[in-house]
């Protein structure tokens, strides 16, 4: 099937990227909008913009009814439902296949294999991937046997949880049943699933994953990306290749990545996301994303490949145009996400209107964003005002690039977390390569000891 026409299902600089290699490809792009997006860039450089509904998610984005009646009054072949939103639901994508539209996106059976971490776990053990240490847990009052078997510290997960909701470590077995009674409750609260399962907490891992694009028979890796640099489990740098990594343990991951994708018949764009254990010298399988991910311009920098553009071949049902021996690397890429958000408190969101928005040009520097000058940060949804993206021959030049770039960002009329990238490139650890997770931690408590910074504390 040729794809003539797609809906955007999304907002900000994930709908324009989607926009932009839809043009490319002739193919036409409709927007489904907010009220809070209708006057957006995107908007603006669609070919055509339906109205969602209110500005709450809930009443829009996440409204699956309301995204498929934009489809339907669009007449487009295909829905691309971008990351965040619905972009990994069921319920959307069998609707799609009921209503004649392709979902851009797997299948239902595969969305439903990695969407609950339970039974991504079953299938990554099926296709021989190492897992964490754990497992679900049935009973609370077995709790105490299961938590003796993988040892503490623990960390108590919610089955329904995600980007970092739903964990609790454990470190004193005397807390372990107060704070599971208490995850339960939160679990079912915040995901509708009150399910819970136990893992061993690695006190020194790096966020490692691997991308994958399939089409259903054929799997094809395209490298490592590294994300430890993290605030409460969110991500704020992303690189590729992933830096300081055993070059053996790196092609075990890409061999991993792969049998699970061929386990699962995979089709589209995925990510089998690792923690790598850095004292024990090994890897787990954490969880596969099935989508596109915000981090994904550093694949395409090391690549040469459009992601998108991929994803929209694959949902025509075409097959891979290349296989893994065609796939080269070239260099190091670094992202760093743009928040509208202040750090010197404790990151308190800055939602308002922007009255200047000069980005950096120059060679090995991409800018994805939605924002310019006029535009407004509605309160409504993620801070993400745009990602930049450098890449060099090396490392060292991709963080020359960056310290540079960052240098030339202006934007006024909001707080961002600009000045907190430009610290973190000075700091000597990360310039060195591969901190761990919880290295942003204590990055924030030496600036909260020097004053440059607000640790969960009142604001001045």
């Amino acid at each position: 099937m040729i794809l003539r026409r797609v809906l955007i299902a999304n907002r900000g600089e994930i709908a324009l990227r989607i926009l932009r290699t839809c043009r490319r490809l002739g193919i036409e792009a409709v927007l489904a909008a907010s009220d809070a997006d209708l006057a957006s860039v995107p908007a603006r450089l669609a070919d055509r913009v339906v109205r969602l509904g209110p500005p709450p998610p809930s009443a829009s984005y996440l409204d699956v009814d309301a995204v498929l009646a934009a489809a339907r009054t669009a007449d487009v072949d295909a829905v691309h439902p971008g990351y965040g939103f619905l972009s990994e639901n069921q319920r959307l994508a069998r609707a799609c296949a009921e209503a004649g539209i392709v979902f851009i996106g797997p299948t239902v059976k595969q969305l439903a294999a990695v969407g609950d971490k339970l039974e991504a776990r079953r299938h990554a053990v099926a296709a021989g991937l190492p897992v964490v240490p754990g497992g679900p847990l049935e009973d609370t009052a077995d709790a105490a046997r299961l938590a003796a078997e993988i040892g503490f510290p623990l960390l108590i997960k919610a089955v329904g949880g995600g980007g970092g909701r739903g964990m609790k470590q454990v470190h004193d077995p005397a807390a372990l049943a107060a704070t599971i009674d208490l995850a339960v409750a939160e679990a079912g609260a915040a995901f509708g699933d009150p399910r819970v399962y136990l893992e061993r907490f690695v006190a020194t891992g790096r966020h490692v994953e691997v991308q994958l694009i399939a089409d259903g028979e054929n799997v094809v890796h395209l490298g490592t990306r590294d994300c430890s640099v993290q605030r409460r489990y969110q991500k704020l740098i992303e690189e590729a290749p992933a830096p300081a990594l055993d070059p053996a343990l790196r092609e075990e991951m890409h061999r991993a990545a792969v049998a699970l994708g061929r386990h699962l018949a995979y089709r589209g764009l995925g990510t089998v996301e690792f923690l790598v254990d850095v004292d024990r010298g090994t890897f787990y399988f954490l969880e596969m994303n099935a989508r596109i991910q915000v981090e994904h311009p550093v694949t395409e920098a090391i690549t040469g490949l459009d992601l998108v553009a991929e994803q929209l071949a694959v949902a025509e049902g075409r097959p891979l145009s290349f296989g893994q021996a065609d796939v080269t690397f070239s260099g190091h890429a670094i992202e760093c996400r743009i928040n509208a958000e202040d750090w010197a408190r404790d990151f308190q969101p800055s939602p308002g209107t922007v009255t200047e928005a000069l980005w950096p040009l120059g060679e090995g520097i991409r800018i994805d964003t939605h924002l310019q000058a006029g535009a407004t940060v509605p309160p409504y949804y993620d801070s993400l005002l745009a990602k930049l993206i450098v890449h060099g021959q090396d490392r060292a030049e991709a963080l020359v690039r960056l310290r540079g770039a960052l240098t030339r960002c202006a934007i006024d009329g909001v707080n961002t977390n600009v000045p907190m990238h430009q610290a973190v490139l000075d700091d000597a650890e990360f310039a060195q390569g591969g901190v761990d997770t919880a290295w942003f931690t204590r990055f924030l408590r030496d600036h909260s000891a020097t004053g440059q910074v607000t640790v969960g504390g009142t604001h001045g």
